[in-house]
């Protein structure tokens, strides 16, 4: 059953919901920028999908309209024990820039916050984008590695963060 967000351009949708359109374009759209672009050979495909909610921003309404912007959601249990899961967090190379990003993350956070209020919020950051996520309330935990060649560090957002995050202008 998908869940309805202020934005109708956004739809969060868990994978028996998913059209295959829907399927097909976020993963094309990963590939595209987690396998070619960043020539990283991995295997994106990692039986998480199934167990995830999946947030994808299109240019308009219809299950079929070009995606933009996507992040996946993993409820806790799947891979944190006690957090939520944020990732696979992608932007279309050809709509950078316009905030897409971060729109897709305060969406993703707040999912987290309404459906898992007693858990946190954990992520696997491209180092690059430790001051995107710091923005939004992550911190670092200390924790450093290499992933397919690519410095990552993994951050948290704690349960229970004041901070009032709004969907409705990107950044």
């Amino acid at each position: 059953m998908p869940l309805t967000v202020a934005d109708p351009n956004i739809r969060i949708l868990p994978f028996d919901d998913l059209s295959l359109s829907q399927l097909y374009q976020l993963l094309a759209l990963r590939q595209k920028v987690f396998c070619v672009e960043q020539q990283c050979p991995y295997q994106d495909v990692d039986c998480l999908d199934q167990h995830a909610w999946h947030v994808l921003l299109s240019e308009r309404h219809p299950a079929n309209a070009p995606l933009l912007a996507y992040a996946r959601i993993l409820p806790p249990g799947v891979v944190e024990k006690n957090d939520a899961c944020i990732g696979r967090v992608v932007s279309d190379p050809a709509f950078r820039g316009q905030g897409l990003g971060k729109k897709v993350m305060h969406v993703a956070i707040d999912f987290c916050q309404k459906q898992f209020p007693a858990a946190g919020i954990s992520l696997s950051a491209q180092s690059y984008l430790h001051d995107f996520y710091h923005s939004l309330g992550f911190s670092n935990t200390g924790e450093f590695y290499l992933e397919d060649n690519i410095p990552h560090q993994k951050m948290r957002r704690p349960a229970g963060l004041t901070a009032t995050l709004s969907t409705g202008s990107p950044a």
